[in-house]
């Protein structure tokens, strides 16, 4: 049993090993029902306080499929909170034209935006499609984080279009969003050929081994915490990462180092 692991169960949080929570969203969402869905500042500092979390970098479900009205309340939800939260430019495919006025604009919006976010499996719209490139060379350019929606399986956003993007923008800090969920093998390969991929957690604790598997073949310093709150519970998935049986030093990698190293000259001290 790790320190940490006693700290955190006494304390339900621990000061001097901070959670940044690098997968997250705001707002309601269709055919579910959030008791926070509709932002609240005060409600949710004391969420992350009662976590533990630092810093919450999310993107709002409306920014997922309206960009134009989404990214505009991502902008409106960080200002009310800027000290525990940024966003991710939510981007869809389909609308090529926002993608390059967002992506055109981005620079305006260096206190809300430390990357983009892409779910084209929900697009249908494979994440190396040409519509996606502005975004894709401007997070080449300027080293930014990449959340995608990975997931084993798939033809839009599964391991061989991970590695198309990853061939192609070597730069870009492609988070992977589930670890290419049920593949932990290709994650793990595609880790291994491509220092700018990481693995993200949420979904991967849900069951036994691909944490385990990340931190024996890759090491801690590649592995992102996040947990697609409100979707799951924070102290769950800080929870499972401890039960794995991984040492304070992995541990402090995960929750906060390995983030702040992606974050670093992104976010004003």
């Amino acid at each position: 049993m790790n320190s940490l692991w006693e700290k955190f169960l006494e304390k339900g949080s621990v000061e001097d090993c901070p959670v940044y929570d690098m997968h997250a969203h705001m707002g309601t969402y269709n055919r579910i029902y959030f008791p926070y869905g509709n932002f609240d500042p005060e409600i949710t500092k004391k969420r992350l306080d009662r976590a533990g979390i630092k810093l919450l970098v999310f993107c709002h479900h409306w920014a997922l499929f309206s960009p134009d009205i989404g990214n505009s309340i991502n902008i409106e939800v960080v200002r009310k909170l800027p000290e525990r939260l940024r966003a991710y430019c939510g981007l869809n495919p389909n609308y090529p034209e926002i993608i390059e006025k967002d992506v055109g604009e981005f620079e305006k919006y260096r206190d809300v935006f430390v990357g983009f976010k892409m779910l084209a499996e929900y697009h249908q719209i494979p994440v190396s499609h040409e519509n996606y490139a502005p975004a894709w060379k401007y997070a080449n350019l300027k080293k930014l984080p990449v959340l995608l929606h990975t997931w084993g399986g798939s033809q839009c956003n599964g391991p061989e279009q991970i590695r198309d993007v990853a061939e192609k923008y070597p730069e870009a800090r492609i988070l992977m969003g589930h670890s290419c969920h049920g593949e932990w093998g290709k994650a793990v390969r595609l880790m291994k050929d491509f220092p700018n991929v990481y693995a993200e957690l949420c979904a991967v604790v849900d069951s036994r081994g691909g944490l385990e598997q990340f931190l024996d073949e890759v090491g801690s310093k590649r592995i992102i915490f996040g947990t697609d709150w409100p979707w799951f519970n924070h102290h769950y998935y800080i929870g499972a990462v401890l039960d794995s049986g991984l040492s304070d030093e992995d541990a402090h990698n995960i929750f906060h180092r390995n983030a702040e190293n992606l974050l670093k000259g992104l976010i004003a001290n």
